[in-house]
């Protein structure tokens, strides 16, 4: 007997969940990642305060759920008396929310997470649903399967950011607009038009949605004109339009409060912008002007504009790496790279077999044949469209939208999953249980996933980095590492992400660290110990001494280093101080140690980037363990003694392990 629509709607249900549960489980592990401090305090600051100036160009909507079990628990928020609150430094304002008031911030942050589950989940039941829609119930399984068990949204699934919603929010909108066309009447285009409203509060990529529709609708209206000419359908496409139009401008001033200002008014005086207008918009051309004129004429909420135009503005040019490239416009190839070795073979030999197979198939039917995948196709090709050409190449997150229109499409090699293919039945079960195979071994770390085309997950940092592999999740892991294999020994740490050392249980003293928050870093002399330095800190790639090491860098570092006694005794002895500032004043003797600081690290991770770790946390901080000779040889006086220290330890290393030389 076959089984009813309620049992299997239901147990497609239940592996959504599932997905959820793998997901949030393996983040108990997991320190707050580079985003999320933001993300969480910025929506706890828009449930109660109504206040929108923190972070503003991450999208409402996600803030405000991940948000949420905190606003509702009524967590207290740092006095807005503080600088950091009138300048919605949102860095140091969510850091002393959760690291210096005494909260159970795990549990904040767990919660949280499980609310960005929960719309991965629904995300996972978009893709069953559609799925099953377009080639019944095992293709619909088949998508599901590959969505529950993907690392990057297990990674990015249970992480308080925006990104899976934002996902969501596309798959979303384009299958209700298609749905309203094929069925007219009030229930679907209300559908539609609210999930599109709800899509332009979510993130601001939304805005290629518009494109996305238009191309969908024309293409509703080539197959309705066939029956009675172009008339009828242009004017109900031109009808919706205005209303989808207005349904998405009324959800966003319902989100920002039906309020212009982005300052709440009871807490507006002395407050600001992190960025000024003034600072965000020179040399945003045209896209500037409109926004300016959006504002001027209150068309749109403040904070609405201001999110955009920051968005716009720092996607003109942003630090990126790609295996031992950097660049700050990116590269064309930097998301086919990214797709091809953070999605696991399984995965990719069953797109690629499924595509040949398909195009085979669709070369013998007509195009007509191909209709059901029209709103699919938009989504896929303007959103790969815009990443090639996107000068922000800083993550392979920013492509999660498209995955779903894979999974999606997979379904259709579910029609071999009977008894009558068996080869290509036990191809396609196998392949797939080698997906999941892969996804549980990778477990719990999904975000520094990548598969064996470059060398696995441990190899990874050569490749990719940020929230490709390193956004600050593996405090925990450093700390149990310590723990077990070094205790009594000095430990150094560079580390990129938001997470609270201190708040871990790690004492160690700070190298260079991203976003620079908490108190300040003190001077000091390099010396033997442990040194933990995050991928992202490794590479360089926010740096201003990245890229090759230089004669001229070279030259201003022994400078500089000649200094280092000086620099260290105006820090400690406060007589030295003295006679040093009836010199030198004060703040140039601060740009002189962040100068040198940052010069010595450099000269260290050049050192660092050829040499074998002693160990990887989570394959996203890595662990040397240096005596004294290998400090002096990568820090010291002597140019030839660094170079020779860098041959010798090339000559060890695996061949692809880069080279560094100065030139």
């Amino acid at each position: 007997m076959e089984p009813s629509r309620a049992f299997l709607t239901t147990l497609a249900v239940l592996i959504a969940l599932l997905h959820a549960v793998l997901a949030v489980t393996a983040t108990g592990e997991k320190s707050m990642t580079s985003d999320e401090i933001a993300h969480l305090v910025a929506g706890h600051a828009y449930n109660t305060r109504g206040d929108y100036r923190l972070q503003p160009e991450n999208g409402n909507l996600p803030q405000r759920i991940a948000a949420l079990p905190m606003s509702l628990a009524g967590v207290p928020q740092p006095p807005v008396t503080r600088e950091s609150w009138r300048t919605a430094d949102v860095w140091n304002y969510g850091h002393e929310l959760f690291y210096r008031q005494g909260i159970v911030a795990d549990q904040w942050l767990w919660l949280g997470r499980g609310m960005i589950a929960l719309m991965s989940a629904a995300t996972g039941l978009l893709i069953f649903f559609w799925s099953r829609a377009l080639f019944g119930w095992r293709g619909a399984f088949l998508s599901l399967a590959l969505f529950v068990f993907c690392p990057a949204f297990l990674a990015h699934g249970a992480l308080a950011t925006s990104d899976v919603t934002m996902t969501f929010f596309f798959v979303a909108s384009v299958g209700a607009w298609w749905r309203h066309l094929e069925q007219p009447g009030a229930r679907w285009a209300a559908v539609s038009a609210i999930t599109l409203g709800l899509a332009f509060v979510a993130k601001f990529s939304a805005v290629l949605l518009p494109l996305m529709l238009a191309i969908i609708g024309l293409g509703w209206a080539a197959g309705a004109a066939r029956a009675g000419g172009w008339g009828a359908p242009l004017r109900r496409l031109a009808r919706t339009t205005l209303v989808h139009a207005f349904a998405t401008w009324a959800i966003i001033w319902v989100f920002y409060g039906f309020r212009f200002s982005a300052f709440a008014p009871e807490l507006a005086e002395g407050a600001n912008f992190n960025h000024g207008w003034t600072w965000i918009l020179p040399g945003m051309g045209a896209s500037g002007t409109v926004i300016v004129a959006l504002r001027d004429a209150h068309v749109l909420p403040e904070a609405w504009l201001y999110g955009l135009a920051f968005v716009l503005q720092f996607a003109k040019a942003r630090g990126a790496f790609m295996s031992g490239d950097y660049s700050v416009t990116g590269w064309v190839t930097f998301f086919p790279f990214a797709f091809v070795i953070k999605t696991t073979l399984p995965l990719l030999l069953l797109l690629a077999g499924g595509a040949i197979a398909g195009g085979f198939a669709a070369a013998r039917k007509k195009i007509a044949a191909l209709r059901p995948l029209l709103p699919l196709a938009p989504l896929f090709a303007v959103y790969w469209a815009t990443s090639l050409a996107s000068n922000l190449n800083i993550g392979h997150r920013h492509i999660l939208p498209t995955y779903p229109v894979l999974f999606i499409a997979a379904g259709w090699l579910g029609r071999w999953l009977d008894g009558r293919r068996p080869f290509m039945a036990i191809a396609i079960a196998g392949l797939t249980m080698w997906h999941a195979g892969e996804s549980l071994r990778a477990r719990p770390h999904y975000l520094a996933y990548f598969n064996p085309i470059v060398g696995g997950s441990e190899n990874g940092w050569r490749h990719l980095v940020d929230s490709s592999l390193d956004w600050g999740q593996d405090l925990p892991g450093l700390k149990r590492w310590l723990d077990a294999n070094a205790r009594g020994e000095r430990v150094f740490l560079s580390y990129f992400g938001t997470g609270d050392p201190g708040h871990e249980g790690i004492r160690a003293t700070q190298l260079p660290t991203l976003p620079d928050v908490g108190p300040p870093r003190r001077w000091h002399a390099l010396a033997p110990g442990i040194y933990a330095i995050s991928a992202t800190m490794l590479q360089h790639v926010y740096s201003k001494v990245r890229g090759d090491w230089t004669l001229e860098l070279e030259k201003e570092y022994q400078q500089l280093r000649a200094t280092e006694p000086d620099l260290l005794a105006f820090q400690n002895d406060p007589a030295h101080r003295a006679a040093l500032l009836r010199d030198v004043p004060a703040e140039n003797w601060s740009i002189a140690w962040k100068r040198y600081e940052q010069l010595r690290f450099a000269r260290l991770c050049h050192y660092l980037r050829v040499r074998a770790a002693d160990a990887a946390i989570g394959h996203s901080i890595r662990i040397y363990r240096l005596n004294a000779a290998e400090i002096e040889g990568a820090t010291g006086p002597s140019l030839d003694a660094w170079r020779q220290l860098i041959e010798r330890t090339v000559t060890r290393a695996e061949p692809t392990a880069p080279a560094a030389s100065p030139r």
